[in-house]
């Protein structure tokens, strides 16, 4: 079968586009079909159907990490991110444990006081707030709040830049972080990640992924999350946010393209893969096909009602290497929006245009206000607030 292709520029292939605006240039190859070829620094084969979907994620064999997109940001290119088969799957069981719901629910009154702490009190932007913020409930989960916050802002901060920012390598102030999460490994505080990985041999670099896997992917995510949640004027209370959450990371998953390397000759969704192909799958595209999703560029939580479909919902990937943080992104999530469930909280404005880069983030600001006369009318807007630095 041969595999469609969006038109190209001579020499330079889909390469200047890919790096201009390559969410155009993925719904142009999707408008060309299903699977669509284009021409990078290599040719790549990308898909979006669920059947593509499920063949490149459930299949660690043939579809390895190593070699793919991760690789290029020394962020990810480590830990359980980075391992594959037949690594992956024993390692995997033994983190599956530490990140699990039930392991992670000793955290939710942490992260719970956190987001009251933390709730603006006037107006601010949505993205600096929930960079902040989490910034602050991954150093509660992950390390007791042992690691000081300066240094774990300037660790995270070329996260929130633009590429090639988050691709430079960076080796002073990783040994930097790395010495301080082995700091807090060699005295863990009670109930965080890091007491359940202490005498790891990898625990360093595992913590240190997850801490970069987990921040901008969720900061970007809240912050979508808070500013649509404004936009509803107080109508949802904290046991009705799921759907709000749903909606978001199918409207704006932050993983908005992943990236495997086919290990042998192989066929998916009926087209031939040579060996050393790389394959991408694309949960922006499966999550704004019409054919999956009536009316996909809508903002309509209701359309969680009946669950989530398998394999055509992927904001955190699917099959043997889901995300491992995916429980604790919830429960940070659940717990941030928890507080802000009145009607004193609205938009001012903004756009929320998706925006790629190493992850998808709001291509513009999103202001979100305080009626304060509100607050004050409001029984649930009690306690402490604070907004931006500690």
């Amino acid at each position: 079968m041969s595999v469609a292709m969006p038109p190209a520029i001579p020499l330079l292939g889909h390469l200047w586009d890919w790096t201009a605006h390559p969410l155009r240039l993925l719904s142009a190859g999707a408008a060309a079909g299903p699977v669509f070829q284009l021409r990078l620094w290599r040719r790549v084969l990308v898909g979006y159907r669920p059947e593509w979907n499920r063949a490149i994620l459930a299949d660690l064999d043939t579809f390895r990490s190593v070699g793919s997109l991760s690789g290029l940001t020394p962020y990810l290119a480590a830990g359980i991110v980075h391992t594959d088969a037949p690594e992956h799957q024993p390692r995997r069981r033994q983190l599956n444990r530490h990140f699990s719901a039930r392991a992670l629910g000793t955290l939710s009154d942490r992260l719970a006081e956190l987001a009251v702490r933390h709730r603006p009190q006037a107006t601010v932007d949505a993205s600096a707030w929930a960079g902040a913020l989490v910034r602050h409930m991954l150093n509660a989960a992950l390390f007791g709040s042992a690691v000081p916050d300066p240094l774990l802002a300037r660790f995270l901060a070329p996260l929130d830049r633009r590429l090639p920012a988050p691709m430079l390598p960076r080796p002073r102030i990783f040994g930097r972080i790395d010495a301080a999460i082995a700091a807090v490994l060699a005295a863990p505080p009670p109930g965080c990640v890091a007491e359940h990985l202490a005498g790891a041999p990898d625990a360093i670099e595992q913590l240190r992924t997850a801490l970069a896997a987990g921040y901008d992917t969720t900061a970007h995510t809240l912050a979508w999350a808070v500013w649509h949640l404004a936009g509803e004027a107080g109508q949802r209370v904290p046991d009705d946010l799921d759907p709000l959450i749903d909606e978001v990371l199918r409207l704006y998953p932050a993983g908005w393209i992943g990236s495997r390397i086919a290990a042998r000759d192989t066929s998916c969704a009926g087209i031939s893969v040579p060996a050393g192909t790389m394959v991408l799958y694309s949960p922006y595209l499966t999550h704004r096909d019409p054919l999956l999703w009536p009316d996909p560029t809508a903002f309509r939580p209701q359309r969680f009602a009946h669950g989530r479909p398998s394999w055509s919902y992927l904001p955190f990937a699917a099959g043997p290497r889901t995300c491992l943080g995916a429980h604790l992104a919830r429960l940070m999530l659940r717990s941030a929006l928890g507080p802000l469930c009145s009607p004193a909280l609205r938009q001012c404005g903004g756009d929320p245009t998706p925006r790629p880069g190493l992850t998808l983030r709001p291509g513009g600001r999103l202001p979100i206000e305080v009626d304060h006369a509100r607050v004050r009318r409001s029984p649930r807007a009690v306690g402490p607030v604070n907004v931006g630095r500690p």
